[in-house]
């Protein structure tokens, strides 16, 4: 989350921690303990941990936390909400599809094995390059 709301600009460590909060609770202003909470897991664990992989600098007088300029992380990130699938899940689902396809031909199941090998094998393909070009549009988004 917090490379998420740094993404917007330059935070102080409690504009970080209050975003954070908000998000977690839905509340507006979140509760204090949930604030102050926050607060104390971005000093003492997240933000130096960040800052020594060069993700995010923070300057420790003005406590400003700003995203680092090694390059975009969040191509990295895939935040996935609850119940739905991720991209790598989707692909391996694909692939598997693909895989079970073929062994229908393989062994003759009718309805599968009239279609043929070679327009299965297109049609999941087509299905994973369309995908894939889906995917790219939608991250740059």
């Amino acid at each position: 989350m917090a490379i998420e709301f740094l993404q917007g600009g330059d935070l102080t460590l409690r504009e970080l921690s209050e975003r954070i909060a908000e998000a977690e609770t839905g509340e507006s202003p979140p509760p204090r303990n949930i604030r102050q909470s926050a607060y104390v897991s971005l000093q003492q664990t997240h933000i130096p941990k960040l800052a020594e992989l060069d993700i995010v600098t923070y300057d420790e007088e003005s406590k400003v936390v700003s995203l680092a300029e090694a390059g975009d992380v969040t191509v990295y990130m895939e935040v996935v909400p609850e119940g739905e699938l991720s991209w790598s899940e989707y692909y391996a689902a694909l692939a598997a599809l693909g895989i079970v396809l073929m062994i229908a031909v393989v062994v003759g199941v009718p309805v599968v094995s009239n279609v043929g090998a070679p327009a299965l094998a297109a049609l999941v393909f087509a299905v994973l390059g369309g995908s894939a070009v889906y995917q790219r549009w939608s991250q740059e988004r």
